[in-house]
Parts: structure tokens; sequence; C-alpha cells
């Protein structure tokens, strides 16, 4: 007898990490060079476009003296250092955006193959062959590790084409290093946390807006508050002055290594499958509503719908509220004037323009995730269980689509109304109101007909659904740069919110919107008609 001798080994606690290192890397072979190549291209753009606008000492020193003492441009840009030379411009221009675009590619790397994977059932699957406890956690941060020190590599590689010195790349993709990490150990411990993918995203997401505004209050005034918030940890690297220093890197190292041996000790503390914090049980009885397909799906909706109004109201908000500053930095400033109004002469009604083109940018962000819903719902099982009640798939699909329509223009509605409050009372002007509503709500062709692409490739190809994303970039690359970057028409009219009317600037141009309008229906119709002629799944 041999039993003993032929019993199979414990496997230890990471045991198997590396195989399931090479799974993470097939299964994101598309999304993560996306995202790399994305960041870094939008990042270089920026950085040539900055060179090739601001070419003369005179138009140089004209910004600085606008974004010194400007509230708006320390929220957004941080502290206007050395912000009369080149490399400070670029610093003050491209940093953010990176920054938070680096922290949101490592935060759904790591959600979708913990907590995601968890949810869905595959992890367990994986637990029942020789890999370790703690494997999946440990490949994970070792794939966002590696993603970006890349990232890192890769930015300061294309800061070089802009003219910046060697050692202020170097510099730069290395604080880009140290912010990935740090947001690579906080969707780690996240996802320990929240029991469902969406709840763990939610509050990384809620992270990454804290830590922006907190290094933004800091910027202001220039206080200790900057040193709360990993991206003014890479602010503070000045990578572009004579003030470069590296030591705060290692602030943001030290930060991500105590965060990740905490979401290591608390997936060694929770049980396999939940999360630390209680999910909130149901009614006993469910309300008449739940027996529909468009009060299921807003159900299952709600929670993301009043967690983005929230956000876009604060967002409304706070643009309408600058509204006043915003008038003497702009023109005090023709350079910043022709990047922001384009061709729009009044100053403030440009300015609303451009916040409301970007609002429904937003918004059109929002339709995606909310049409999204589907997908998710397919592909974990819920949508046989919901068809096997009885409902049709038409049924099912129309209400989801009801729903993501309804919402969409609820939250426009919300932030328009907000961005009008505010603004009518700082400008003492509350007849702005409803001008900046309507012109807010005049977005909604456009966000919904995104939101109809990904009804089309629900319908037809499940499996490419997330590149409905790609036109949400591209919008949102056209809104904040389009003008910085100059580019030719037909490029900037690959963005649906090219083609209507800049409101309130502009008079309202029907055509383009009912065309909209029409596409997207006849994109969710094609789109319900694949999904009754396929398989699920």
């Amino acid at each position: 007898m041999r039993g003993a001798d032929t019993a199979p080994a414990v496997a230890g606690p990471v045991a198997g990490t590396w195989p399931l290192v090479r799974l993470l890397l097939r299964r994101d072979r598309i999304r993560l060079p996306v995202w790399l190549l994305g960041i870094t291209a939008v990042t270089g753009a920026s950085a040539n476009a900055v060179v090739g606008f601001y070419d003369t000492p005179a138009k140089r020193a004209g910004y600085a003296a606008t974004v010194q003492d400007s509230a708006v441009s320390r929220l957004f840009g941080g502290i206007p250092r050395d912000a009369d030379t080149m490399g400070g411009i670029i610093s003050i221009e491209v940093t953010a955006v990176a920054a938070v675009a680096a922290a949101f590619m490592v935060i759904f790397l790591v959600v979708r193959h913990t907590r995601g994977e968890e949810e869905s059932g595959r992890a367990e699957l994986l637990r029942a062959t020789v890999v370790g406890r703690h494997a999946a956690l440990t490949a994970t941060l070792l794939v966002a590790v590696g993603a970006s020190a890349v990232l890192g590599a890769l930015l300061a590689a294309i800061l070089l084409t802009a003219g910046v010195s060697v050692d202020a790349a170097v510099l730069f993709g290395a604080g880009m290093v140290g912010t990935g990490l740090v947001f690579t150990a906080v969707a780690a411990v996240v996802a320990q946390l929240a029991g469902r993918a969406r709840r763990a995203l939610g509050l990384a997401s809620g992270v990454v807006l804290v830590a922006f505004l907190v290094r933004g209050y800091g910027a202001i005034d220039e206080t200790w508050w900057t040193w709360a918030s990993p991206f003014g940890w890479q602010d503070e690297l000045r990578p572009f002055g004579d003030e470069a220093r590296w030591w705060p890197l290692g602030v943001s190292l030290l930060t991500a290594a105590v965060v990740g041996a905490l979401a290591a000790w608390l997936a060694a503390h929770r049980d396999f499958g939940a999360g630390l914090l209680a999910e909130r049980p149901g009614s006993a009885r469910g309300s008449a509503s739940l027996g529909t397909s468009v009060g299921l799906a807003w159900r299952q909706q709600r929670g993301l719908w009043l967690s983005w109004v929230v956000g876009l109201v604060v967002l409304g908000a706070t643009f309408g509220g600058m509204s006043r500053e915003v008038r003497t930095m702009i023109a005090s400033n023709p350079e910043i004037a022709e990047v922001v109004l384009g061709a729009i002469d009044d100053v403030v009604l440009g300015y609303l323009a451009y916040v409301v083109n970007f609002t429904g940018v937003v918004v059109g962000a929002y339709a995606v995730v909310s049409a999204l819903r589907m997908r998710h719902e397919e592909a974990g099982g819920q949508t046989e269980l919901v068809l096997a009640t009885g409902v049709s798939r038409l049924r099912w699909m129309l209400g989801w689509v009801v729903v993501t329509w309804g919402a969409t223009v609820s939250v426009l509605a919300l932030a328009g109304l907000a961005t009008g409050l505010t603004y009518g009372l700082v400008d003492d002007d509350l007849g702005q109101v409803d001008d900046l509503f309507r012109a807010t709500l005049a977005t909604a062709p456009a966000a919904l007909l995104l939101a109809s692409v990904v009804a089309l490739l629900h319908g037809w190809l499940p499996r490419w659904a997330a590149w409905a994303w790609l036109p949400v970039v591209w919008a949102g690359i056209q809104a904040y740069l389009g003008d910085l970057l100059d580019f030719p028409e037909w490029v900037r009219g690959l963005s649906p919110y090219h083609h209507l009317a800049l409101l309130p600037a502009e008079e309202l141009a029907l055509t383009p919107a009912l065309v909209q309008l029409g596409i997207a229906v006849v994109l969710t119709a094609v789109g319900v008609v694949g999904l009754l002629r396929r398989d699920l799944g």
C-alpha cells in the first residue's frame, strides 16, 4: 500500500501564479494594448500640440499670467510651476489626463480579474485545480504592475518626441508608474471589500474622484492637501522644472506597498466569493414593477443611475460656478480663448457651450455603461433565468433600452439644471437656467446614438460589445482636446457631438439631432433583430 506516497501535495498559497499571469495576458491581449497605446497617443498628441501652439515667449508668458491666479486651472492642472516654460505648460496640460487614465486602466484590470472572476464563478473553477489561495490576486497584481511599468516607459518615450529632456521624460514616466501602483493596490482592497464587481468599480472610481478633488483643492491655495492625494505626489516630482526631485516617488511606492499588503491580509480573512462589506438584504416581497421587464431593468440600474447623477450634478455645479472667473481668465489670454471658444466670439457663451458639450460626452459614457449591463446580465446567466419565466427576448431587450434611454435623458436634465442654477446664482441671472437646461438636453441624440451602438453589437456580436467604448473615447478626445490638436474636419466629424449645434452659443439645429435620433432607433432595432436570431451566451 502506497496511499500516503501517492496523495496529492497541498498547493502553496501562490502556486500557479505564473500560469495565471499568462492566462490574464492572453485574455487581455486586446484590451490592455488599447489602454496603453490610447493613453500614450493622447498624451503625445497633447504634448506636441502644446509645443506647436505656445511657440513664442510671449504666448508662454501670457499662459503663465492666466493660470497663475486661476482657481479653474489649478483645480484641473495643479500648481502652475514653471508655467512660462514649455515643460511647465506640458505638465499642466497633460499630467491630470494621463494620471487619471492610468488609474482607471489598473482599476478596471484588477477588479475584472479578482472580484469579477469570483462573481462569475470562473475563479472557483480555477481553485479546484492546483492553484493557491492567493495566486489569482498575486497574478493580477503582477500584470497591473507590469502594465503600469510599460505605460510609464511609453509615456517617457512619447514625451521625447515633443522635445522634452530625457531626465524630465523619465521622471514623468516614473511618476505615472507610481500612480498606477497606488491605484492597483486601491483596486485590490476594494475588490476584497465589495461583494460585486460593479460595487468595487464604484468604490474605486469614488477614490479616484476624491483624490483628484483633494489634489485640486490643495493646488488652489498651495496647501498640504496636495500631499494627501496620489495625483499630488505626481505633481510634486516637478519633472519639467529646475526643482525636479525623485523622492516623492517613494511616497507612492510606500503607499502602494502598504495598501497592497492590506489587500493581501483582507483576502486571507474573508470567505471566498464574499465581500467584507455585507450586501444590503432585499425586501421580503418584491414590488409589482419587478414583474415587468422595464421595472426589473430599472431595479438593476438605479444604483448606477444615482451615482452618476450625484457626480454629474457636482460637475455641473462646479462648471456653472466658475463662469465669472472664466470670463476674466479667457479675456486675458487670447490663446486659451482660441482653444476653448473656437469661432465663438462671446466669452461666456463660448465657455458654456464647451461645458455643455463636455457634459454631453460624459453622459454619453454613462449611456454606454448602462447599455452594457445587457451584456453583463446575459454573460452572467441572469438573462436565461428571466426568459425562463415567459418573458420574450423582445420584451427583455426593449426593457433595457427604455431604461437606458430614459435614464440618460434624466441624467442630462439634472446636470443641465445644476449647471444653469449655479451659473444663474453666480451671475445673478436665473433666466439662464432654462437656456442651459435646454442646451444640455439637446446633446441627448448623440448620447443615445452611442447607446445604440451597444445595442447593435450586443444583438449580433455580443463578445464585441465593449468596443462601443471606442466612439466614446474619441468623442471625449474631441471635446477636451479637439481644438488644441486641430484635427481635420472629417476627423472631427467622427464624433456625433461635432454635428450638433454648440448651444447656447448657437441656434438649435433640428436636422442633425433628428438624423442622429433616427440612426439610434435603426441601430437599436437591428440589434434587437440580432438578439432574436442568435443563441444566448
